[in-house]
């Protein structure tokens, strides 16, 4: 076998269909069966529509033309301007994407690796032998963490909150409500069902969370929850490298800043892509280089958005700013639509 993937969500699936496309032997191990399903804000950028399309799925959903910032009775809003993002529940998403992997005879197997070795010849994975190794594991990657990659970060631990509402959409963007400690994204996702993730460095149960935005507490207020909350975090994961011996980190598994900007699973389809371009290439160090600069604007953007709103009236004037500064909004949603690396 040329590349066995570990882990089946959007990250691996995608690596493993680039690989199949490009003639390599492989493989997908996922420890969990079925339809997968995460906390997550659902909402795909134009890029990460693109980046889909190219590999041939269109995943259905609910179109998205842009980003509205809300605080109280302010609002910022700002198009996309290389088309519509799509809001895509992430079961939709990760059905799709198995099907296209399936179609292109890739073995999909339930199982849990327990044991990762290395020779100059492969990688050994519970006794199964690979030429390479492609961890796309989550958020809390075992193998990242069994091969020393992972960096310990105890500081600022945000997470996220996931929960669905039989409600029609009212808007045809991702709205981000802005409050004290905590941040609430609305995605459309179906034409009667919307999804509220909440990021927050505080703990407690999601009803409480809510509370914090009342004009979204009473738009909702009525409508029946689909399906239970599920949470995720904590989301910040450093990595020392993306890289060891034959073994490549790809999407989550490979670190992680925040959920703010919405660009995890575009960062995480550019990835696979250049993950696979290494392994054929005979050179994981370009896989190295490669991912510093897909993921530079994310980590840049965000890391420079989280430091600032931790300080409370920066926080609070963020909202009244992009007001004042509209094209200044307008070029950083841009930024945040395109293709990962672009």
């Amino acid at each position: 076998m040329d590349l066995l993937v570990v882990g089946g969500g959007p990250a691996g699936l995608a690596t493993a269909l680039h690989a199949a496309r490009a003639g390599l032997e492989v493989a997908v191990w996922e420890q969990r069966a079925g339809t997968l399903d995460k906390a997550c804000g659902e909402g795909l950028m134009p890029g990460a529509v693109a980046a889909l399309a190219a590999l041939g799925v269109h995943p259905p959903g609910h179109d998205l033309w842009g980003i509205s910032y809300v605080s109280g009775p302010r609002r910022v809003d700002a198009d996309f301007r290389a088309g519509p993002g799509r809001g895509v529940r992430r079961t939709v998403l990760h059905a799709a994407l198995r099907e296209a992997v399936l179609a292109a005879g890739v073995r999909i197997e339930q199982r849990t690796v327990r044991r990762v070795e290395q020779d100059e010849d492969g990688v050994v994975i519970d006794g199964t032998r690979a030429g390479h190794l492609a961890a796309a594991d989550g958020l809390h990657s075992p193998i990242r963490r069994s091969l020393g990659l992972h960096r310990p970060r105890r500081a600022h631990r945000r997470h996220g909150l996931r929960r669905h509402y039989v409600l029609a959409p009212w808007s045809d963007r991702v709205e981000v409500h802005w409050a004290r400690d905590a941040e609430a994204y609305v995605t459309p996702v179906g034409d009667g069902l919307v999804g509220v993730a909440v990021l927050t460095a505080g703990r407690g149960p999601y009803d409480d969370h809510l509370a914090a935005f009342p004009a979204l507490r009473e738009r909702l207020a009525g409508a029946g929850p689909a399906g239970p909350v599920r949470g995720a975090g904590p989301l910040r994961q450093d990595t020392h490298a993306r890289t060891a011996g034959r073994v490549l980190l790809v999407g989550d598994a490979a670190g992680y800043v925040d959920a703010l900007t919405g660009e995890g699973v575009a960062l995480a389809l550019a990835q696979a892509s250049a993950a696979v371009r290494a392994v054929v290439d005979h050179d994981l160090a370009a896989y190295e280089r490669e991912w510093r600069r897909l993921t530079r604007r994310h980590r840049r953007l965000t890391r420079a958005l989280l430091g600032a709103t931790r300080i409370l009236p920066v926080r609070s004037a963020l909202v009244p700013t992009a007001q004042r500064l509209p094209g200044l909004f307008s070029a950083t949603v841009d930024a945040l639509a395109r293709p990962a690396g672009t």
